[in-house]
């Protein structure tokens, strides 16, 4: 057992080296009186946003769970955070979020629910966002290599209908239309890590589920189309959602070539019988260049069946130096 545990821990080393180099990097100092007036405070406010983005590009590819049921605390214990901002003279507008995480540990048996809530108005007092969102993510671990997930998830963005039709650009509208005002899924299925060992950790996992969509051309019962003419036609549209069994497979993936770089590579795929199939894969590729600098480099792909255009790329640099 204690072989298994040093083990673990030589294969976990260089996520705490990230750990240590990025608390290193980001150690904030005290901003002074007159920072508000001076617009120092609004700079380091996204000096924090841009620093706390990078921390987390580390932490996915750092997973915890990627080598067997990781260590967690025990029991129940959950946190809860909100913020607003509202702002009124030369511009208005209101900003307003709420977000908390409920969990319970119990030996082989980990859960946890979380909840969403974002809304926004913008200088005109027009909203720009509206959306509710609720996630569950349950795990049962048979062993280091065998163990049963349940993932479930549901979303609502208000905003995703023709109400700003005349106001807007048409794109605009078209794009709000095809977007999903509601999407929810929920699955079970096992997962099983494939290669497990000091360099490599491949984990897959399969399960069948049941997924509910409904697009913002379904909730406002019509769907703008281009005509020969350049402009947009309005078209019904009389089906109201659409439901049915969900598949979701993925794939995660870590080599470490050495103790200067790694990679990973993350991979899902969600179809169901009616509504559009979601892929996404993300490759990363981490550095560490030195005690004080480290880089990781991603690639994100998404594709969603049925849009205009169906793949969104996205390449991302993170880096931290500390000293």
């Amino acid at each position: 057992m204690s072989e298994k545990m040093n083990n673990k821990n030589i294969l976990l080393s260089s996520a705490a080296i990230f750990a240590t180099l990025v608390t290193t990097a980001f150690a904030q100092t005290e901003i002074a009186a007159g920072a508000d007036a001076t617009g120092i405070s609004a700079i380091n406010d996204r000096i924090i946003d841009v620093e706390d983005a990078v921390v987390d590009d580390f932490d996915r590819d750092n997973d915890d769970a990627r080598f067997g049921n990781p260590d967690r605390r025990e029991g129940l214990f959950g946190s809860l955070a909100l913020t607003y901002a509202g702002s009124t003279g030369n511009s208005e507008s209101q900003d307003f979020s709420l977000a908390g995480r409920l969990s319970n540990n119990a030996g082989p048996w980990q859960q946890s629910i979380g909840m969403l809530l974002e809304f926004g108005e913008d200088e005109d007092g027009d909203k720009d966002k509206e959306e509710v969102s609720t996630i569950y993510d349950g795990a049962y671990y048979f062993n280091d290599r065998l163990y049963a997930f349940v993932l479930g998830r549901f979303s609502i963005d208000g905003l995703a209908n023709g109400d700003r039709l005349g106001e807007d650009d048409p794109e605009d509208v078209r794009e709000d239309l095809s977007d999903f005002a509601r999407d929810g899924f929920i699955g079970v299925g096992p997962g099983y890590r494939v290669i497990n060992t000091e360099q490599t950790a491949w984990r897959v996992q399969a399960g069948v589920g049941y997924r509910y969509t409904q697009t913002g051309a379904q909730k406002a019962g019509f769907d703008l189309v281009r005509n020969d003419a350049g402009g947009y036609d309005r078209v019904d549209v009389n089906d109201s959602s659409d439901s049915g069994v969900g598949y979701i497979v993925s794939s995660r993936l870590y080599h470490r070539f050495n103790d200067t770089v790694f990679i990973t590579n993350d991979t899902d795929y969600l179809s169901s019988e009616d509504s559009d199939d979601v892929i996404t894969n993300q490759f990363g590729v981490n550095f560490q260049m030195s005690e004080q600098l480290a880089t990781r480099v991603s690639y994100t792909t998404e594709y969603q069946e049925n849009r205009d255009i169906r793949t969104d790329n996205t390449l991302g640099v993170s880096v931290v130096y500390g000293f």
